[in-house]
C-alpha cells in the first residue's frame, strides 16, 4: 500500500531547501571577486566549493531525516555537484507539492560532470590513471635511489605511479640521479611515473645531544638463565686499512699501529676498561690481516684505549683501539620535569644532580625554529616526537623556552636529537618557503612534475610558491599542499580558493604532524572534513603518512594497517614512506587498491557482486 505525503510532510522540507539554496546562491555572489581571481577553466570548481562551503555551514540533519522518510536522496553525498543536488531533491519536491517553487538556479556542474572534473584534475597532477585501479601509489625515495637503479625499477614494477623526493635530504646530484634511474625504469618497464618534489620548509625539530663519550660495550650472548650462551665475537682489524665486518660479527674493533703483524692464533689481547677492570680477548681465526676474538665477560672499550699483545703471559707489542664513535643518550623525561628549549644551538644535556640526587640544573635541547621563541606565550601545549612526549609552556624570555612535562609513556620517555616539535596552540607566524626552499627551487623546477609546500599555514603561502614558480617560468609545475597542522585545517577554505588561481592542484593530508596538533581523538573527523572540502573543490588528494609503515619496515603489517591502507580509496592518491621491505609493500597496496575500487568510488558504495553472495 502506497501513501501519498501530505502537504504538511512537504512545506518543512521544501522551506529549508529553499534556503540553503537561496544561501548557497548568495554566498557565491558574496565572493565573487575571489571566484574571477581563479583559472578559468577551475572557476566552475570554484563556485561548487562556496556552494556546498555554505550548505555545510549548517546543521541539515533533520532535513536528511524527512528526505530519507519521503524516499528522497538525504543530501549524504552532494561534495561534487552541491547545487545540482538541491536542485534535483527540490524539482521532485516540486511535483510532490504541485506548488511552483520558482526556477533553479543554474548549476556550475552536474552528477556527471562534477565527478569529472575532480577526475580531469587528477590526471592533469597524478598522471593517467594504472590499468586495474584509481588511486595512485606515491613511494618516498631512500637516499640509495640515487645509487641503486634496479631498486628503482623494482617500484615501478611493484606499481609506484608517482616518486616523491624529500628535499629535506640528500642534494640536487642525488635528486637527479633518482630521477634519471626513474626514467631509464620508465623505457624497460614501459609506464609513466611522475615526480613529486617536497620542499623542506621551516624546520621545528630538536637540536643535537650532547655525546657522554667514546665507548663500546663487548657482551657475550646469555640464556634466559643469565648463562653464558656463545661469547661475544670481535673483529680486530687495522686502523690503517680496515677490512669489512663478517656479516656474523656483531662488534669490531680498529688497532692502531702494528699489533696485529705480531699476533697469531691462540694468543690474547689485553687491556682495562672503562671501568678499570683487565681483560683478556682471545685470538680464535685469523681472515688476511684481521682476527677473529672472544671474550665471555662483558667490557666497557673507550676510545683510545692501550692494548698489549700476548703470547704465554709475555708481550709481543703494543697498539691503541682508535675510531670508537660517539655515544648521544637521549634525554630521559617524567611528567613533572621540566625541559628547557633553547634559541641558542647548544647541545642538548640531561637534568644535572647533586648527590643526594636532587636537580641542580634542568634538561634543555635547541629548538631549531626562531620564531617560536617570539611567539609561544604561556600555557602552549608542546608536543615533541609524534606526540610521544607532551607538555605545557611555563615561561618564555625569548631565549629559553621552559616546559613543564605532562605526557609520557608509563615509564617515562626518551627525547631524541632531530625529532618533531609541534605548538598546537600557536599561530606561529612565518612564512612556509624557506630560504631553503628558494634555493632549491631552481634545481627542483628542472626535474619535477610537481611542488609540494610543507607547513602551509594560510592563503599567502600559496600565492609565495605561485609567485615564486612564476619567476621561474614554472607557474604549470603542479603543486602539493600539505595539510599538517591546526592553522592549515582552520584556514583551508581560503587555502583551496587561492589554490584554484594556478592549477593543477593537490593536498596531502600529512597525518602524522596533524593528528598531534589537532588531537589523536579527531583526526579522524578532521581528515573526513579535508576529504568533503577538496572533493567540492575538485581538488586530489593524497592521504599520507604511516600507511603500511610495519610493513615497509619490519616486513609484516599490523590488521589495523590493513583497514587503514583500504580505507586510502577516499582518496586519489596513497603516500608509503621508505623501509627495507618498500617494493613488497607497494604490491601489496596495489592489491588492497585494486580490490577495494571494485567496491568503492570516493565513499559511495558500488554493488558489485558479492564474493559471498548466496546460501549453500
Amino acid at each position: 500500500m502506497t501513501t501519498t505525503p501530505t502537504s504538511r510532510q512537504l512545506e518543512r522540507p521544501i522551506a529549508q531547501l529553499a534556503t540553503l539554496r537561496e544561501g548557497a546562491v548568495e554566498f557565491e555572489r558574496a565572493y565573487a571577486a575571489e571566484i574571477e581571481k581563479v583559472e578559468p577553466s577551475h572557476r566552475d570548481s570554484a563556485r561548487n566549493f562556496l556552494h556546498y562551503l555554505s550548505i555545510r555551514q549548517h546543521d541539515i540533519r533533520s532535513l536528511q531525516q524527512d528526505l530519507g522518510a519521503l524516499g528522497l536522496s538525504s543530501l549524504g553525498i552532494l561534495e561534487p555537484h552541491a547545487l545540482a543536488s538541491l536542485n534535483s531533491v527540490m524539482a521532485i519536491l516540486e511535483q510532490l507539492s504541485g506548488k511552483d517553487l520558482g526556477p533553479a538556479p543554474e548549476p556550475p556542474v552536474d552528477f556527471r560532470t562534477g565527478p569529472l572534473l575532480l577526475r580531469d584534475h587528477t590526471r592533469a597532477l597524478l598522471g593517467p590513471e594504472p590499468r586495474d585501479r584509481f588511486v595512485r601509489i606515491m613511494v618516498t625515495m631512500p637516499s640509495e635511489a640515487a645509487s641503486n637503479a634496479q631498486l628503482v625499477q623494482d617500484l615501478l614494477i611493484a606499481g609506484m605511479d608517482v616518486m616523491r623526493i624529500n628535499c629535506a635530504h640528500d642534494g640536487p646530484d642525488a635528486w637527479f640521479a633518482m630521477v634519471e634511474n626513474l626514467r631509464r625504469a620508465e623505457r624497460v618497464v614501459g609506464r609513466n611515473c611522475r615526480v613529486q618534489a617536497d620542499l623542506a620548509g621551516p624546520k621545528l625539530r630538536t637540536g643535537a645531544i650532547r655525546a657522554s663519550g667514546r665507548v663500546k660495550r663487548l657482551a657475550p650472548d646469555r640464556d634466559v638463565f643469565g648463562c653464558i650462551a656463545r661469547p661475544a665475537r670481535i673483529w680486530l682489524t687495522p686502523a690503517s686499512a680496515a677490512e669489512p665486518t663478517p656479516g656474523d660479527i656483531r662488534f669490531a674493533l680498529r688497532i692502531e699501529g702494528d699489533l696485529l703483524e705480531r699476533l697469531a692464533v691462540g694468543d690474547h689481547i689485553g687491556l682495562t676498561d672503562a671501568r678499570s677492570q683487565s681483560h683478556e680477548l682471545k685470538i680464535v681465526e685469523m681472515l688476511d690481516r684481521s682476527f677473529i676474538a672472544e671474550t665471555e665477560r662483558t667490557a666497557y672499550i673507550e676510545d683510545e684505549t692501550p692494548v698489549t699483545g700476548l703470547r704465554n703471559g709475555e708481550s709481543v707489542g703494543a697498539g691503541r683501539i682508535v675510531g670508537i664513535p660517539e655515544v648521544v643518550n637521549p634525554i630521559y623525561l617524567l611528567p613533572g620535569d621540566t625541559l628547557i628549549l633553547t634559541r641558542h644551538d647548544e647541545p642538548g644535556r640531561e637534568a644535572e644532580r647533586d648527590t643526594s640526587g636532587r636537580i641542580v640544573e634542568h634538561a634543555r635541547i635547541h629548538c631549531t625554529l626562531d620564531a617560536a621563541f617570539e611567539q609561544v606565550a604561556h600555557g602552549h601545549r608542546v608536543w615533541f616526537d609524534d606526540g610521544k612526549i607532551g607538555g605545557l609552556v611555563q615561561e618564555n624570555d625569548g631565549q629559553r623556552i621552559l616546559v613543564k612535562i605532562t605526557h609520557t609513556g608509563p615509564r617515562g620517555a626518551k627525547l631524541r636529537a632531530e625529532k618533531g616539535i609541534n605548538f598546537p596552540d600557536t599561530a606561529l607566524e612565518m612564512s612556509a618557503l624557506t630560504d631553503k626552499d628558494l634555493e632549491d627551487l631552481p634545481a627542483v623546477v628542472r626535474f619535477a612534475d610537481m611542488v609540494a609546500l610543507s607547513f602551509v599555514r594560510g592563503p599567502e603561502d600559496v600565492e609565495r610558491l605561485h609567485d615564486a614558480l612564476y619567476r621561474l617560468g614554472a607557474n604549470r609545475l603542479g603543486v602539493v599542499l600539505k595539510i599538517e597542522n591546526r592553522q592549515a585545517f582552520e584556514n583551508l577554505p581560503r587555502i583551496l580558493l587561492a589554490s584554484l588561481n594556478s592549477p593543477p592542484v593537490g593536498i596531502m593530508i600529512a597525518r602524522g604532524d596533524l593528528a598531534v596538533e589537532v588531537g589523536f581523538e579527531r583526526l579522524s573527523e578532521v581528515q573526513q572534513e579535508i576529504l568533503w572540502l577538496c572533493e567540492a573543490a575538485h581538488i586530489p588528494v593524497i592521504w599520507a603518512t604511516q600507511i603500511l609503515e610495519g610493513m615497509a619496515k619490519k616486513g609484516a603489517p599490523s590488521r589495523a594497517e590493513v583497514s587503514d591502507a583500504a580505507m586510502s580509496i577516499q582518496a586519489e592518491c596513497a603516500m608509503l614512506n621508505k623501509g627495507p621491505n618498500i617494493v613488497e609493500t607497494v604490491r601489496f597496496l596495489d592489491g588492497i587498491i585494486g580490490r577495494m575500487d571494485e567496491h568503492y568510488v570516493k565513499r559511495r558504495a558500488t554493488l558489485r557482486k558479492l564474493s559471498v553472495a548466496q546460501l549453500k
